[in-house]
This record gives C-alpha cells, structure tokens and sequence, in this order.
C-alpha cells in the first residue's frame, strides 16, 4: 500500500520528489524545504495520512546540506505509513507544520531545541528539552558528550503580554458567554504552577495557569526535568548495550520498552526471533501492559478521591511484580529482552503462578468496577470532562488508549500485527466521548484483554530454541568461551565492537502502553548507532493538556492529568 502511495505521489508532484527509497518496508519521499508543506498537505487532504506520529533530526556534518528532518505520517484508515525527508544547510529554515498538524509545535521544537534547525512560521519555537539557558545544540555530532552546562535560573513561561492576551480573550469569552461585557484586568488572574513538585502531577511536570477564580483561562507546559538525553546516549554505547536505557522511559511497562526496542533492531538486521521467544515477549509485554494501567488507574482513582480502589489493583500490580522479579531478577527495570532473544527462559513454574494472577487480577478488576461503575461523585468527576473528539486527538498525535477513547478503534497489535499478534483472539476496547471517564474505562477494560492474551499465549508456549542461530548476534555459550578460542572471539567481538548492523535507517515500534512506541534507527554499518530517536507516545499526547483544561478548574485538570498518564522518564526521555 504504502510502495502505491509513493508512486502515485511522484505522478501528483513529478520533479518535486527529488528522490524515493524503501528501506525495511519503509518509504521515504525527499523534497525540498519549500515544497514541503505542499507535499504533506496533499498527503494528509488526498492520501488519509491523518496523523504525523513524530518530526525526526539527523545530522551528517559533512554533508552540505547537514541537517536532515524526517516527518513520519500514518494513515489509520487506509494503514499507510510514509516518511517525507528534507535536507538543510544549518543556517535555512524549514517551513513549519503547525498549520496542519497540531503535533508538530511540540515535535518542531524538539528538533530545533537538540539539532537547531529553525521551523519558520513556528508560533512559538523555543527550547523544549533543555533549559533555556543551554547554549549548543546536543544532538550535533560535534557537540561533545561529555560537555557540561550549569543552567539555574527558571523561566517564566507568560509574560506580562501574554497575560494581557489571555485576559482580553477571557473578557472576550464571558461577553459571548452571558451577553454581558465584563472586562476582566491582568491584575484579575492569578498565575499557578502545577508541579514540577507535587503528587498530583506524577513526576516532575509543570504547568503554569491562568486561572480567573477557579477557572483556568489558559495554560503552559513546561518539561524537560528528567531529560536524560537517551538519543545521546545510544549514540555512545553499542545496540545492545542501550537495552537497559529502554528500561528508564515509561518504567511503568518497562519490558514493553525492552521487547519492541528488540524488534527494531531486529528489523534493521532482518532477522526473525525463534516462536518461543514471540511467545515470552508477547506474555511479558502483556503483563507489562496490564501494570501499567493498573497503576495508572489507582493513582487517577485516589486523584479523584476514590482510596480504596488504590488497594484493589495496587496489590495485584505488587503480585505480578513478584512473578517478573522472580523471572529476571528486578522488579521496575528488567533488562529481560535481548536483540535476537530473551536474556534467559521462563523459571519452572513460571506458568502457573501467571494464572493465579490473572484470576486474581479479573476478581480487583471486578470488585473496582463495583466501586465506581455507578458511582456519582466518580461520575461527576469523569464524566464529560475535558472532552477531545477523534479529529482532533489524531492531530494531536494520540494514539493507545487515549485515541481510542475517542471512539477509534484501532491497535497496532491488529493494525500492524508483529510477534504472531494475528493469532490471538481480543477485542479492542473504545469509549465514545472521549472523555476523562472514557480514558480510565478503556484502560480497566484494556486489562481483560490483556489477560486474555496472556492466557492464550501461555497455552501456545511450546519448547524449542530461546535464540536465533546467528553467531554475528548473539553471545555464544559459555561452555563455548571457557573451553574454545572461537568462543572466546565471538564474545570479545559482540562485547568491545558490538553486533554490526547494516548501514540503513528503519522504524521499528510497537504498540506501548500508552500508544505508538517507536524508534527510528539509522545506522552506519557500525557497531554503535548512529541515531536512535525514540517516538514516545505520550509526548504529543501531552502537548495538548492546555488545550484540553483550557475553561475547566484545577480539579479537572487533575483528574484528565491522570487519565493521560504522562509518564515523565518517557515524556522526557
């Protein structure tokens, strides 16, 4: 389909594609910066390509044209995926996407912020990641690692002009509202920051509001607290050895993280991983799911006020955990999948004990819906409040269940099978308003399927080889490197220089606990990569907070804070 879409675009456009290439069943167009929006208009007007799922940079310094932008778009509808490449010198913009994809101000700054690339038209292009003291650019190959920067002086994200535009506009809406001209003074709002310390923002967030009493008139983000600049990072450190940075992104599912960080460097090498370990990574991954939403929903829950749900699923997540601890020796951060297999097989036992707990996981879930199916201070928290319609929530970026709380049913374990995913009998839970309400419903009901899942995978578990038969990947047996030469160099060779994957670029990803979890490899036949940009799907989600709370109150913006679940370790990467 997507080979199609190409083709059809070279007859829409002719010279203007510069050039095309397919590469690990990804296509690639190359245009120029100033045919650029032209291009992905068409594509998202006439192609379906509703969704830019993320705005990647590279940078080859001794290219003359250094900096290169990848835009990856997706069409749900018609499950069409195609890159749209530019390349820039470092001092020429690229236009910006804002008027078209809502995703893309967050995305392009991004790219400005860690390469420098300047989006023009950009209606508020500043750095994201970073402080706003940072001077260079992380992300250049000439920007040395090791470069320490003391950055201390916090920014206020509105200024005395913003808060006079928000307080017009405020004046503005109350007129339009009752018909009455009211105007409201900057004096009259008060400014409140949401975190960056505070248990209702889970994690070091913070989001400065407007607020006209209780009202919040207008809101901004501001995040980066965690970031740990991952892509730097992987830069440094063979293919292998970036797995236990995968842990530290959303660490709530941290194998999720492991095992589709695996798939894409798999696909890079176009090798296929042995039946038994699909079947553990689709186990592992699925429990990892099922963790996730369980702490998700508990923390939302005691947001709104409801404790005693916390100690229903809390203590199913704390026995599931038991059971991962037990398989890989650690509970948060697992490091449990290998590129080519799994670190080690399932522990005897290991089967039975997971069907306990998913018995017991369907009896919390029970007895929480119970609580708060028909609860009405739940429901006069949940419901209706902080509404986003399907439209708008592709724009946006979203993806997993927050997308699919708008009503879309769609799940790139279907969508997109990978690890035998179209063997498996479940259902894809949606809600209809998407809605605060919605949001936590599609995760308690995400959790039965998962469960199910995981049930039809331990009955497909059969025995046979836990790795792929490739001595160029994976470690050769000890009893090979006490007792041979040979074994002695291969593991040498894997440790110090890493496993050689062919010169390419490729987009693994997978669907996260919450959404599209990706990563855009590019790799120059090396042992290190040469660029992993991590697509974290609540990233975009996040972008749009202020747009959601924008008219709500403080309470709303908690409770639909916790229903987007914003993981800061994934968000900042």
């Amino acid at each position: 389909m997507s080979q199609k879409l190409v083709e059809r675009l070279q007859q829409e456009f002719g010279s203007e594609i510069l050039a095309t290439s397919s590469q690990h069943g990804d296509e690639t167009i190359s245009v120029a910066p100033e045919n650029l929006a032209k291009v992905v208009a068409h594509l998202r007007d006439r192609e379906g390509c509703e969704q830019l799922s993320d705005v990647v940079g590279v940078d080859y310094p001794e290219r003359s044209r250094r900096l290169e932008v990848n835009y990856l778009l997706r069409s749900w509808s018609n499950k069409n995926r195609v890159r749209v490449k530019v390349e820039v010198p470092v001092d020429e913009p690229v236009p910006s996407l804002t008027g078209l994809y809502k995703s893309a101000n967050w995305h392009e700054r991004e790219v400005y912020d860690l390469f420098g690339v300047s989006f023009s038209g950009h209606p508020d292009l500043r750095r994201i990641l970073t402080h706003h003291e940072f001077e260079g650019h992380p992300l250049r190959k000439d920007y040395e690692i090791e470069q320490g920067q003391e950055c201390s002086r916090p920014e206020n994200l509105f200024s005395d002009e913003d808060i006079s535009r928000a307080a017009q506009r405020a004046s503005d809406l109350v007129a339009d509202l009752s018909g009455v001209e009211d105007e409201i003074h900057p004096s009259d709002l008060l400014t409140v920051n949401l975190g960056p310390s505070h248990p209702a923002t889970h994690g070091a967030l913070r989001v400065e509001c407007l607020l006209d009493g209780e009202t919040i008139i207008e809101s901004r983000a501001e995040i980066g607290y965690l970031h740990r600049c991952f892509e730097k990072e992987a830069e440094d450190h063979t293919w292998a050895e970036v797995m236990p940075y995968t842990d530290r992104l959303n660490y709530c599912s941290a194998m999720l993280n492991n095992c589709i960080y695996a798939g894409a460097v798999e696909k890079m090498l176009a090798v296929e991983v042995t039946p038994r370990t699909r079947v553990i990574r689709v186990i592992v991954s699925e429990l990892a799911r099922i963790i996730d939403h369980l702490v998700c929903v508990c923390a939302n829950l005691v947001d709104v006020g409801a404790l005693t749900n916390y100690w229903y699923l809390y203590n199913i997540r704390e026995s599931i955990y038991e059971c991962l601890e037990a398989l890989c020796g650690s509970r948060l951060t697992s490091n449990y999948a290998r590129i080519g297999g799994m670190s080690h097989d399932l522990y005897e036992g290991f089967e039975d004990e997971i069907r306990v707990k998913m018995d017991q996981l369907k009896q919390g879930h029970d007895d929480v819906m119970k609580l708060i199916a028909r609860n009405r201070i739940f429901l006069d928290r949940t419901v209706d409040v902080c509404v986003i319609n399907t439209e708008e929530a592709l724009s946006w970026g979203y993806t997993g269940p927050c997308l699919r709380a708008t009503g879309l049913a769609v799940d790139l374990r279907k969508d997109a099978p990978y690890l035998g995913y179209e063997e498996y009998d479940f259902d894809i839970p949606t809600g209809v308003n998407g809605d605060t309400h919605d949001r936590i419903m599609v995760r308690m009901s995400e959790m039965i399927q998962s469960r199910s899942i995981v049930l039809q995978a331990l009955e497909k578990l059969t025995e046979g080889p836990l790795w792929i038969d490739n001595p160029a990947i994976v470690m050769p047996p000890k009893q090979n490197v006490y007792g041979s030469i040979e074994g002695v160099m291969n593991q040498f060779k894997l440790v110090s220089e890493g496993i050689q994957v062919p010169a390419g670029e490729g987009y693994g990803f997978g669907e996260g606990a919450n959404g599209e979890l990706g990563f855009f490899c590019v790799s120059d036949g090396g042992g290190r990569p040469y660029r992993v940009k991590v697509r974290p799907p609540c990233f975009p989600i996040f972008s749009s907070f202020a747009r959601l709370i924008q008219g709500r109150m403080i309470p709303d913006a908690i409770a639909t804070l916790g229903s987007i679940n914003i993981i800061a370790g994934e968000l900042d990467r």
